[in-house]
């Protein structure tokens, strides 16, 4: 299966398994699923998520095409939650909402804008598992770091 999907950077769920974010299936790679039914699951958090059902030919290469849709931008104040995995296509899950890959919160110029508060942030690598969860508080004007080992 191929995806071409707006934005490239959300994250692909099969039939309730991340994959990996979406750009990663565009021209030179795809993802291999059995011939038949799939659910996928398109999820990104400043996106409306987006799911549908692909119907996958055996031999054939099934493509994705999906633009979604944005929601309002969230308002300030904001602390960053930085990520640290040698998986940088891990899922990233706050409060258990899928909320992108490690590699794109992993740098002192990348992180996740939160409110100030409480979360449970998991780790998930692509291969997997159950991952790694850490409760943590996020502060304003502060950065907070979560390491997947």
């Amino acid at each position: 299966m191929k995806t071409k999907v707006d934005p490239g950077r959300a994250g692909v769920f099969i039939d309730g398994k991340y994959v990996g974010p979406a750009g990663n299936f565009g021209m030179g790679r795809k993802y291999v699923v059995a011939a038949g039914e799939h659910e996928v699951k398109l999820s990104e958090p400043r996106y409306e998520d987006v799911v549908t059902k692909v119907t996958v030919q055996a031999g054939k290469t099934a493509q994705l095409a999906q633009t979604m849709k944005a929601l309002p931008p969230a308002k300030p104040p904001f602390g960053r939650l930085r990520t640290v995995s040698e998986d940088k296509f891990a899922a990233v899950y706050v409060n258990g909402k899928f909320m992108g890959h490690a590699g794109e919160f992993n740098n002192s110029v990348q992180g996740l804008l939160l409110n100030p508060g409480a979360y449970a942030v998991k780790i998930v690598p692509v291969s997997g598992g159950e991952g790694r969860e850490e409760q943590v508080k996020i502060e304003a004007d502060k950065v907070t770091i979560v390491q997947a080992k």
